[in-house]
């Protein structure tokens, strides 16, 4: 062989040599491009610190117990009359938790107080669900303060932050709940429509003196429905004695948190559309990575496995939290200490049930 071929040999070889590290290079970086997130999520315990605990306030309950007993095992005193309770939410599509919400505290809420919007968060134009739907809740008409909030439709160049939208709209709630007849010394609860209080946990603080100024709740999480409970986590729902100063929040005010003080349920939805509108509407919609996340078909899988919407990993502060909560949801049998009007109306929200699973589209 010349030299002319053994000189050509070599370039074929260096050149092999020099491509297949750089095409599994690129491999490599598109790899941590499409999986960017799940890499963030599962080092956070390297780059993030878990907030300061809650102090948790033991939380005393059984039936047929005296309130008066309940208010001393507290370390709290009984009230000659109990204060009034003005409930109030800024919401969204959640028709059939809004309406096991309201009945099941309607016996001790003075004011159900509830803020919509014709613009989703993330500004999207939507129809005004409860107004159109105010006849599923005349049981409550009495009680009802509902207020409207004109939102800013997203236009191109004039996109505004989802958790801007958020807040102008929690400040609009301040506002409407000033209006509500509310007066200080009352109760006001802070919270999500999904996220909701147990009638004995507000009856409690509703006829106990000597509560905290402001409180948050401890809720049971559960994911899609009351099948699948995923631990303690939810703590932004508060109660708080109403004073001069008192604005909407649904951040942390305080470090006390009274131990399991009722039910989260998220993207608990009879309809797969409107989890859809869910994925699409709410502060973390850019948690929507691809087009296929809002197939029905796949979402109807996911919930019936008890497996993340987002294909995200837990947002945890361990990796042995994190490991722990990786994969689906357990599912749960049990249908004990529920919302006692879900449990009477079995039949029509059976999709929140453990066995219930399957979604109608529309």
């Amino acid at each position: 062989m010349d030299l002319r071929h053994l000189h050509l040999a070599s370039r074929r070889v260096t050149f092999k040599v020099l491509f297949i590290p750089l095409i599994l290079v690129l491999i490599c970086v598109i790899g941590i491009l499409i999986h960017v997130q799940h890499i963030s999520y599962f080092f956070r315990p390297l780059w993030d610190n878990a907030p300061v605990p809650f102090k948790h306030v033991p939380h005393y309950y059984a039936e047929n117990i005296s309130m008066e007993h309940l208010c001393l095992l507290h370390g709290w005193s009984i009230r000659s009359e109990p204060r009034r309770v003005f409930d109030a939410i800024i919401f969204s599509n959640e028709l059939d938790i809004l309406e096991i919400r309201w009945r099941e505290l309607h016996p001790y809420i003075t004011k159900f107080i509830i803020l919509e919007s014709n613009s989703t968060f993330t500004g999207i134009p939507k129809p005004l669900f409860f107004d159109s739907n105010r006849f599923r809740f005349a049981f409550a008409e009495e009680k009802i303060v509902h207020g409207v909030f004109s939102g800013q439709i997203a236009t191109c160049g004039t996109c505004e932050s989802p958790f801007g939208l958020e807040f102008e709209q929690r400040r609009a709630m301040t506002g409407l709940l000033r209006g509500s007849g509310i007066s200080n010394g009352d109760l006001i609860i802070m919270s999500d429509a999904d996220e909701i209080p147990s009638p004995h946990t507000v009856k409690l603080l509703q006829w106990c003196d000597e509560i905290p100024q402001v409180i948050h709740l401890e809720l049971k999480h559960y994911m899609y429905s009351f099948e699948f409970p995923v631990d303690y986590s939810s703590w932004r729902a508060t109660v708080q004695i109403f004073g001069p100063q008192t604005g909407y929040r649904h951040s942390r005010q305080t470090d006390l948190i009274l131990s399991d003080s009722g039910w989260h349920c998220s993207f608990c939805f009879r309809r797969l559309q409107e989890f859809v509108f869910k994925m699409t509407a709410y502060s973390h919609a850019d948690r929507v990575r691809r087009k296929d996340f809002l197939n029905y078909s796949r979402i109807q899988k996911l919930i019936c496995r008890g497996d993340d919407l987002f294909d995200m990993l837990p947002e945890e502060y361990t990796f042995r939290e994190l490991i722990k909560k990786m994969g689906p949801i357990p599912h749960s049998a049990s249908a004990v200490h529920l919302p006692a009007y879900l449990i009477e109306n079995a039949d029509k929200f059976r999709f929140l049930l453990p066995g219930g699973c399957l979604r109608t589209q529309v």
